[in-house]
């Protein structure tokens, strides 16, 4: 691989990895917000569900030793390491470390694919802060662009819902899930008055519905829902909630239902708990026939795919002439965030890998 690169860092949100972490855990997340004590207690008690454990770790790791083969098996010498928002390894100490090694440029991997404040900018933020401290020492950091509309994230969903449309009856529907934002925070997502949140969710949901009919000669009818939402009543949040879709479709009458969490790179909490528990337990109580689609996780075609990602800007920042593949009229996203992108609305932090 051309480029010039010395370091791919995979960047998460972290989760706790015992009982003794979930509160700790909860209180870095939701720093300088004011969310009540109580409010945290009850999210702590979706953790206290799995033996306080986050899937969420055990996962990167997983997709870290993924990305490690699938790089040496295409001949880039690139070390893999890893650094998260809220849990350890912190971002701030492995950047650190990657400049005590000498280390001067990086490309970062988030485990988002779309555009948002929490999504994109905020990692954006976070990698700016673990930068300033070390001075002139501080590599360069690139981010890799979005690819919630590769053909490494589509096709392994594609899969997937073929697999859960196996367990349901014939005439059940599709229902695309991602993680609720505050309707104020997707009105910036991509920049102002972009909703580009939304859109590239239901753009992929477009992709794979297509996909399927392709592969079966179903069309499937599709919508997309939301889950994990944490604000108060009074902030407008995106809608519906995906059990409040579960009881209408019920009253509706359709025969069965399969739940797919394009939001979600792998099957961390919000899917762990939000779907597969008390999604689940509203289908049940129903009695809708209900089914879940497989993430991506560490599928070989999506890594294969990230790992195309890396080469693709690896080339580009050599100054190659480079096909950037995106299956959506949304896409390809541009290598660097456009100004205003994604806006903090708490207020302005700088941000690598963009114009500001």
């Amino acid at each position: 691989m051309h480029g010039p690169y010395d370091a791919l860092l995979l960047v998460s949100f972290g989760g706790p990895e015992g009982p003794d972490d979930v509160m700790p855990f909860l209180e870095n997340v939701t720093r300088g917000r004011g969310i009540p004590r109580e409010r945290l207690l009850g999210v702590a008690e979706h953790y206290q569900h799995f033996g306080g454990v986050s899937p969420i770790n055990e996962q990167n790791r997983a997709l870290i030793a993924a990305l490690e083969e699938e790089l040496a098996r295409q001949g880039v010498d690139l070390p893999v390491h890893w650094g998260n928002r809220n849990w350890g390894p912190y971002l701030g100490d492995t950047v650190a470390e990657l400049a005590d090694a000498g280390v001067q440029r990086v490309l970062a991997v988030v485990t988002s694919a779309y555009s948002s404040y929490s999504g994109c900018r905020q990692y954006r933020e976070d990698l700016a802060a673990a930068v300033e401290p070390l001075g002139d020492r501080a590599p360069r950091i690139d981010k890799l662009r979005h690819y919630f509309d590769s053909p490494g994230f589509v096709r392994p969903t594609v899969r997937a819902v073929i697999d859960a449309l196996g367990e349901v009856p014939a005439g059940s529907v599709l229902r695309f899930v991602t993680h609720s934002i505050p309707t104020a925070m997707n009105d910036v997502s991509g920049g102002p008055g972009e909703q580009m949140y939304v859109r590239q969710h239901r753009a992929v949901a477009s992709l794979v519905v297509a996909g399927v009919e392709d592969e079966t000669g179903r069309r499937v009818p599709w919508e997309l829902v939301y889950c994990s939402r944490s604000g108060p009543p009074s902030q407008p949040w995106l809608e519906p909630d995906v059990n409040d879709d579960l009881r209408e479709l019920h009253a509706q009458g359709v025969p069965g239902v399969v739940v797919v969490p394009i939001g979600f790179v792998s099957d961390h909490m919000e899917v762990k708990f939000d779907l597969d528990t008390e999604a689940a337990e509203t289908a049940q109580e129903l009695g809708l026939p209900y089914a879940r689609a497989a993430t991506v996780g560490t599928d070989p075609e999506f890594v294969a795919g990230l790992v195309d990602l890396v080469r693709e800007r690896a080339a580009t920042e050599a100054g190659e002439d480079v096909e950037r593949v995106a299956l959506s009229a949304v896409g390809p996203w541009p290598d660097r965030c456009p100004v205003g992108c994604c806006a903090n609305l708490r207020g302005y932090k700088p941000a690598l890998c963009g114009q500001d």
